[in-house]
């Protein structure tokens, strides 16, 4: 089945219109034109006329790209991309997590698929607290207590099923070569062993055996790595479809995995795990419509809340860069994180509150209390009143195909290789997405980001999520697929792609380039890449930012669509061994 009939088995159409508030300040009559990689621009995007991938791994991407040659659509490839990075990038890619699929077809209808983890049915509340009631991070993030019940295999198959037109077995054929032949260890995934796996793999046996040499080091740049357990897994889900990995051989290695060493999953929450279809979050912002994944995931609401406010700025004439852009956006964006903490939470178990925080009435009075001269600390901001508007590591990839057709995919193991155990023989590394509850309420997790009641610990229950897989139109028409890694950072490094592409005219290569910031209310912190100018980060400090310079943020993997129909791709330099190829 095609993709554009697929769609059409939808049961609700997407509200294409909303209604337009006027701004504290004036907008910009229109946004700066995007320019497409001419040659006065800085940074040039890969471009190709029929289709385009963007992934954190150059193997990958070109498996997607060999996927779109052979005739599948844009979820065929994704689907194949996703496999393969499991292989090829285990530090986030994987079969043994969850994550987050949005598309939208070239007739402009759009779906998001939710295959988030789900919490044992043994979880209980305060399965995280020590003796003293005190959130302990090593059993949310490095024991068998870690893990949720993983979403991937589920969501894959739900999609290829839906709206894909090439057979399962097919999309993962090349990941079961890339496992059973070996790959040839890159720069991303040297790095990473060297680093992470000794505070998580080193400690599991299973886990050593796959990643470390009989010398007892991590694999390096150059060796080749070969993962036949994985590779056998992966040709029994091709073989026997989803079951295989919920009810059958590898449930198995899962469960007598947990139940050799404590851990909760079982055989019976396996067998129970769906992955949802979901409405996507929409909005509009200077005549741009924006969608994005709803919950579990906060991504999308709160991209849509931040822009809502912005539009009531006049960020092009102030331009980027600048303290006054910055200051606003910053602003906005502990507006924003200061609501997620109150009222987002899985919405199968929790009212969350939408239609309220993504008014653009609301969005008006958040507005009105920021003062682009002065910060306002983060003490005296607390979650909204919303009754009167209410009627680390992960991975990105994005793909384009010839129709038209957009795919965004988010999805992850949370921290660097996850929990860092493999199940058993299987060769999967499992998640430690369980630290994404709120083990405590007011407590922060591993990304410093405070819950509360909403996100709490409870059973079959998904954990709370910033992916932020986001599609944008323009006249109808995608114009740009985009989406990031990087725990509490995604939503704000999502959220720089879409304002410079849009109020600051970038191409999507100069988007991707340009350096990066990030508030989340809590800590009460203004961090910033290098890249600005001193004279800026000085009048951010004499407005009342706590301005603070740290490492790289994000690794958006992005597609734009000229107006000739042309795919422009960009991978973030930020990411080593990443790319952007079409043809």
């Amino acid at each position: 089945m095609r993709i554009q009939s697929g769609m059409r088995q939808l049961g609700w159409a997407l509200l294409m219109s909303f209604t337009v508030v006027q701004g504290a300040q004036a907008a910009p009559a229109s946004a700066p034109p995007v320019s497409y990689g001419v040659d006065s621009d800085t940074f040039h995007p890969v471009k190709a006329q029929h289709g385009m991938v963007a992934s954190v791994d150059a193997m990958a991407t070109q498996v997607g790209v060999d996927i779109l040659k052979q005739g599948g659509n844009a979820v065929d490839a994704a689907i194949a991309v996703g496999f393969a990075l499991a292989v090829t990038h285990p530090q986030a890619g994987n079969l043994g997590g969850g994550g987050f699929m949005l598309l939208r077809t070239a007739s402009g209808r759009a779906t998001a698929i939710d295959f988030r983890e789900m919490a044992p049915a043994r979880a209980s509340r305060d399965m995280f607290l020590d003796k003293q009631g005190n959130a302990d991070s090593k059993l949310s993030l490095t024991s068998h207590l870690a893990s949720g019940t993983p979403g991937t295999v589920a969501g894959f198959a739900l999609a290829a099923q839906k709206y894909g037109t090439l057979p399962l077995s097919t999309l993962l054929a090349p990941a079961i070569k890339l496992a059973r032949e070996g790959i040839i260890v890159n720069d991303a995934l040297a790095d990473d062993l060297a680093t992470y796996g000794k505070e998580n793999i080193i400690n599991h046996a299973n886990s050593r055996a796959i990643f470390y040499k009989a010398d007892g080091q991590p694999y390096q740049k150059g060796d080749r790595l070969v993962q036949k357990n994985l590779a056998h897994s992966l040709q029994l889900i091709a073989q026997q479809g989803p079951d295989a990995f919920y009810k059958g051989t590898i449930a198995d290695e899962i469960a007598g995995e947990m139940a050799q060493h404590g851990g909760l999953i079982g055989k019976p929450d396996l067998a129970a795990y769906r992955a949802v279809e979901r409405k996507p979050v929409s909005g509009t912002y200077r005549g741009y419509e924006v969608f994005s994944m709803p919950p579990p995931s906060s991504g999308g609401i709160h991209i849509v809340q931040i822009l809502n406010i912005l539009e009531n700025f006049d960020l092009a004439k102030w331009g980027f860069g600048s303290a006054d852009a910055i200051q606003v956006m910053a602003e906005a964006e502990k507006y924003a994180y200061a609501d997620r903490s109150e009222y987002l939470g899985d919405p199968d178990f929790v009212k969350v509150p939408q239609q309220a925080l993504t008014s653009k009435a609301y969005a008006k009075t958040l507005a009105q209390q920021i003062d682009v001269n002065k910060a306002r600390p983060s003490a005296e901001i607390k979650p909204g009143k919303l009754e009167p508007y209410e009627s680390n590591q992960t991975t990105h990839f994005s793909v384009v195909d010839k129709e038209g057709n957009a795919v965004a995919v988010t999805y992850t193991l949370n921290t660097y290789f996850g929990s860092g155990i493999v199940a058993g023989n299987s060769g999967i590394l499992m998640n430690n997405e369980m630290d994404d509850f709120s083990a405590k309420p007011g407590t922060p997790n591993v990304y410093g980001l405070v819950g509360g009641e909403a996100n709490a610990v409870q059973p079959a229950k998904r954990p709370l999520s910033s992916m932020s897989p986001t599609i944008v139109a323009k006249d109808g028409k995608t114009w740009l697929v985009t989406g990031s890694p990087g725990g509490s950072r995604i939503i704000t490094t999502v959220l720089q792609m879409v304002v410079n592409s849009i109020d600051f005219g970038m191409n999507v290569a100069e988007a991707t380039n340009a350096p990066r910031f990030h508030h989340q209310w809590l800590p009460d912190q203004l961090r910033v890449e290098k890249g600005f100018s001193p004279d800026t980060l000085r009048l951010l400090e004499a407005k009342g930012q706590h301005v603070k310079v740290l490492p790289a943020m994000g690794s958006t993997q992005s597609i734009m669509i000229g107006p000739d129909g042309m795919r422009y791709g960009a991978s973030d330099p930020r990411s080593v061994d990443d790319l952007s190829a079409g043809y």
